[in-house]
């Protein structure tokens, strides 16, 4: 049904057709329709971050920032789903138009700049959702909040979320919040994550139980930053990472309409640099850290060769916008079959 309907959607400016298709699964959901769009794929049980998923296959944060859509969104399978970016306050985020396609290369460049209705909308959402699967919680600082404040920001968004979410996402990678990656060099990011560390386990005290926190890094990380970075991390012991968010690098979409918007790119062109940051990072923190492979994975053997690159679990996002639903289901059996061959 997907690939009947993406020319039409793709007819409609981005951020229309995201609106218009987040309302489409909302109606084919709760009209018990929602096997129509895909069917969900078969359990693939995975023990990860102290949490049993039922497939590796999650939603990356950033298609369902306000935690709208969760019941429908679950209805399709994810073995997780990560809603935000969230902020404390809501914020309007960059002026529009925001978000490019750029079809010949299974891409997206978006600069959303953390639009979000804030922390205490997600929250009455996730409420009245009857959604009881996997849920991360990702959490991000006010455009208008100094990077010398930020942990403030981030230490609202934690206690406000603790008691929903399954793990919580520290976002200090997207290019679309000016200063934000500042948060990402050695000294400055070990005094946030130790700050929040210390937010982690008072919180795990208060409620009486432990929530993980995973850094969600960018791809654009040279070999030293990454030394630097799994330094830091280790140290503070943080629980898990996220590799990785979008790319400001535009060497493989040079001439493509729309490749010159100002933003983070995404899709199949991001594939090899989250691949290298996560083969990367998977060599200097070990094999303990639980990893999160996500960018540019837009078939079931990108999927799979996150997996064999050192990630535990894989998201999606900007492969769903061109292949539709059954891209999970895709990712799930060959995640699967390879599994199996390797095992035999």
């Amino acid at each position: 049904m997907y690939d009947k309907l993406r020319p039409l959607l793709f007819a409609l400016e981005p951020e229309t057709a995201h609106r218009l298709t987040l309302y489409g699964l909302g109606v084919a959901q709760r009209s018990r329709f929602a096997h129509w769009i895909a069917r969900p794929p078969r359990d693939l049980p995975v023990r990860a971050l102290g949490i049993d998923f039922p497939n590796p296959v999650g939603l990356a944060a950033g298609l369902d920032k306000n935690a709208e859509h969760l019941d429908a969104l679950a209805a399709l399978g994810f073995g997780f789903i990560e809603v935000g970016t969230v902020t404390p306050r809501p914020q309007a985020g960059n002026p529009k138009p925001r978000m490019f396609r750029l079809p010949a290369h299974e891409a997206l460049i978006n600069r959303m700049g953390f639009n979000n209705a804030g922390i205490d909308a997600l929250v009455r959402n996730v409420e009245k959702s009857t959604y009881t699967g996997v849920l991360g919680i990702n959490i991000g600082k006010n455009r208008d909040t100094p990077n010398e404040e930020a942990v403030n920001d981030y230490r609202l968004c934690m206690r406000r979320a603790w008691p929903l979410a399954s793990y919580l996402t520290i976002n200090i990678s997207s290019p679309n919040t000016k200063g934000l990656r500042d948060l990402q060099q050695e000294d400055t990011l070990r005094r946030f994550i130790g700050q929040l560390r210390e937010e982690q386990e008072a919180l795990a005290g208060q409620h009486g139980a432990r929530k993980p926190m995973l850094l969600k890094i960018a791809p654009d990380l040279e070999d030293a930053q990454m030394d630097a970075m799994a330094e830091v991390l280790a140290a503070a012991g943080v629980d898990g990472l996220i590799c990785t968010n979008t790319t400001l690098d535009r060497s493989g979409v040079q001439g493509a309409p729309n490749a010159g918007q100002d933003g983070g790119l995404s899709g199949r062109p991001l594939r090899e640099r989250a691949t290298r940051v996560l083969k990367g990072m998977r060599a200097r923190m070990g094999a303990s850290i639980p990893i999160m492979g996500v960018g540019g994975i837009v078939d079931g053997a990108d999927a799979a060769e996150r997996m064999h690159a050192g990630a535990d679990l894989v998201q999606l996002y900007t492969g769903l916008i061109y292949r539709g639903p059954h891209l999970l289901g895709e990712c799930v059996e060959e995640i699967r079959r390879q599994t199996a061959e390797t095992s035999a």
